[in-house]
């Protein structure tokens, strides 16, 4: 694996496999690997013949009082990984490179990044879709993985690449999970013992979601409120956002019966936020999308 952090030297490196005819595979991440990582990895390994990870902490997509100073480093550790994974080249560049100068262009998806997560976190999809749109242009991925995690990303960088008409295959990976059902996150570090403890209430509202969605509840309001209130049951887990939407479009639904619903939470545990979601199909509980 070749470890680069400048743009020069990464285009010469692309430059090469591209003249051979070579398909790349691209998995950006902002570091701090855990098994979600390496499973976008895996698959990336599995249908391209190169693969490029990237880990990049993007300043961007951090608000004021956030966590950037903080956020978990260990380039080390992530490299040891990602050998281990079967990269090809990192790219792990710092912000003077990808910055050069304060960036005065910014790519945004206004109807989709300014609500749910965007509407606690302002300007955050506006951050993503800016450094993903540099990431692709420096790269020139055939395809691009990212985790369903983080649900309303994946479908922001989808309408982007749509609305710009860049060659990139969206491939979206189902969610990994610990083995009490929490998601993986890097932000998983931040939890306290109890606050760790009490995260399992965010897979388990999730769960609480399929089961009242298979007795038959109609109301996506109500399911909403519902499911809020059982997260609550958790003294310590803050509900910031609990939403029933279209899986497509993001939209607000009426009635959560007899169509794909998505069912997102975002639960602040101290300081620390963590994000979940799952698509439920319309047949029955048991048929519900994992991610």
């Amino acid at each position: 694996m070749e470890t680069v952090s400048t743009i020069v030297s990464l285009r010469q490196l692309l430059g090469e496999h591209r003249r051979a005819g070579r398909s790349v595979g691209l998995v950006p991440t902002m570091g701090y690997l855990h098994d979600g990582h390496m499973e976008l990895v895996r698959r990336a390994r599995a249908s391209n013949d190169v693969v490029v990870a990237s880990i990049f902490v993007n300043p961007l997509q951090f608000g004021a009082g956030e966590d950037l100073s903080r956020y978990p480093r260990d380039l080390a550790r992530d490299q040891a990984m990602l050998l281990e994974g079967g990269v090809d080249i990192l790219f792990a560049p710092g912000v003077s490179d990808m910055y050069p100068r304060a960036m005065e262009t910014v790519v945004d998806v206004p109807a989709l990044g300014a609500e749910l997560e965007g509407a606690v976190r302002p300007g955050h999809f506006a951050g993503v879709a800016t450094v993903v749109t540099k990431l692709f242009n420096l790269v020139q991925p055939d395809r691009a993985y990212f985790g369903e995690k983080d649900f309303q990303q994946v479908q922001i960088i989808r309408r982007m690449l749509e609305d710009l008409a860049q060659p990139v295959e969206v491939m979206a990976v189902p969610t990994v999970r610990e083995a009490d059902g929490l998601a993986f996150s890097s932000r998983n570090v931040y939890l306290s013992p109890a606050e760790r403890r009490a995260a399992v209430i965010v897979p388990q509202a999730l769960e609480e979601a399929a089961r009242l969605l298979g007795s038959g509840i109609a109301s996506a309001s109500e399911l909403e409120q519902v499911i809020a209130d059982f997260i609550r049951r958790e003294p310590l887990a803050v509900p910031e956002v609990v939403a029933v939407r279209d899986p497509e479009t993001l939209a607000p639904i009426d009635t959560v019966q007899g169509r794909a619903v998505l069912v997102l939470l975002f639960v602040r545990f101290g300081a620390t936020r963590l994000l979940d979601n799952r698509v439920y199909l319309p047949s029955s509980s048991s048929e519900s999308r994992p991610s």
